[in-house]
C-alpha cells in the first residue's frame, strides 16, 4: 500500500496556521469560506481537487481528515450564513465531496472512524486486505 499524503488547504495556498474555514450555505449549495477574511475559497478547492484527482492513478481508496470543512467524509459542521454562531448540521467537506463524486465506488474514511476496530476492519476488507 502507498500513501498519497496531501492538505488541500494548504495546496491551495493557505498557510499553517491559517484562519479557520467554514461550510456555509448558500441557497441550495455548500460554500467554502474564511470568516475572519470573507474569502470564499469554493472554486480554488474544487478546481484543485479536479487537477489533483484526475492526477491519481491506481486508486484503491481515501482516509481524510475528520471534522475539516475541506476533507470531512460526514462530520464537517454546515453553517446556514457566514455570521451564524451554531452550525444547522452536519456534512462532508468540500474536497471530501469531490473525491466521492469522482470516486463514487471506492472506499472513504476518516481517520477517527478507524479508530474503532469493527470500522477499520471493514475498511481494509474493502480495499482487499
Amino acid at each position: 500500500m502507498e500513501f498519497v499524503p496531501v492538505c488541500p488547504e494548504l495546496e491551495i495556498g493557505l498557510g499553517v496556521p491559517r484562519e479557520p474555514l467554514r461550510i456555509v450555505l448558500v441557497g441550495e449549495g455548500h460554500r467554502l469560506v474564511q470568516p475572519a477574511t470573507g474569502r470564499d475559497l469554493t472554486e480554488e478547492m474544487a478546481a484543485f481537487a479536479v487537477s489533483f484527482l484526475d492526477s491519481l492513478e491506481g486508486v484503491d481508496g481515501f482516509i481524510l481528515k475528520s471534522r475539516s470543512p475541506s476533507c470531512a467524509v460526514r462530520d464537517a459542521k454546515v453553517f446556514p450564513s457566514l455570521d451564524a454562531g451554531e452550525p444547522s448540521g452536519m456534512g462532508a467537506g468540500i474536497f471530501a465531496r469531490a473525491v466521492r463524486a469522482r470516486f463514487p465506488g471506492l472506499p472513504m474514511e476518516d481517520e477517527a472512524a478507524l479508530e474503532d476496530p469493527e470500522r477499520k476492519a471493514r475498511f481494509l476488507a474493502s480495499l482487499g486486505m
